[in-house]
This record gives structure tokens, sequence and C-alpha cells, in this order.
């Protein structure tokens, strides 16, 4: 008997094993396949890790996939770039806006403001 549940505990084990080692490997958890609630938890944990001038604009891309509203303009040499991402839900409406987004500011791809200073900044510029 005692072998017995022996070599089924190890083929559980074993099947377990296959089936994490398959979904580690298969299944692909880009922001971009989220559920919006997921995702939305997802860039609010990301946004609230970030530092200025420390992360470029295609890294964000990478890791955030694209925006959720994006605004861009040259200011003489330089290119500013704001996206914002949704971090907040407000109101059911199939509707997302800028009052459930944090905003990333870019500077020459460079992270430059975060939040409602991003915006403030971007909308100073002439």
């Amino acid at each position: 008997m005692n072998k017995k549940v022996l070599s089924l505990v190890a083929i559980a084990l074993i099947a377990y094993g296959i089936f994490v080692a398959l979904v580690v490997t298969f299944y692909d958890d880009s922001p971009t396949n989220m559920q919006w609630e997921d995702r939305e938890a997802f860039n609010k944990q990301y946004v609230s890790k970030l530092k200025i001038d420390q992360l470029t604009f295609n890294q964000v891309i990478l890791d955030l996939g694209s925006p959720d509203i994006t605004e861009a303009k040259k200011v003489m040499s330089d290119q500013y770039q704001l996206m914002y991402y949704r971090t907040q839900h407000v109101k059911s409406d199939g509707i997302t806006t800028e009052e459930e987004c944090t905003a990333l500011l870019f500077k020459n791809d460079v992270l430059n403001a975060i939040g409602h200073s991003a915006v403030k900044e971007y909308n100073a510029l002439k």
C-alpha cells in the first residue's frame, strides 16, 4: 500500500512540474494581454517605482506597451512625449480619460516628470 501511495504522489508531482513548466514557457503575461483591471494595477505598481532620469521611452514601451493616451511636441531642439497610462478606475463608460491615468513626460526619450507635474510641465512648453 505504501509503495502505491508513494508512486501516486510521485506521478502527481511530476504532472504538476510539467504543468508549471508549460505555463511558464507558453503563457504571455505582457500588459497588452491583461484584463483592464489587471493592467491598471500593473501600471500603477510599475509607475510607483519609477525614478526620474533613469528610464527611457523605449523601456517603458517595452514594459507597459502602448500608452492609453499620448501627446508630443518639439520645442527648439528638444522632443517631448507625454504618455498617459491608466492607473485608476473612475467611471465605467468604456472610455479612458486623462483623470484615470498617470502621465509620464519624456524629454529626448528620457523620463523627465511623472503625474500632475508632467502635465503641468508639458502644458507650459511653448
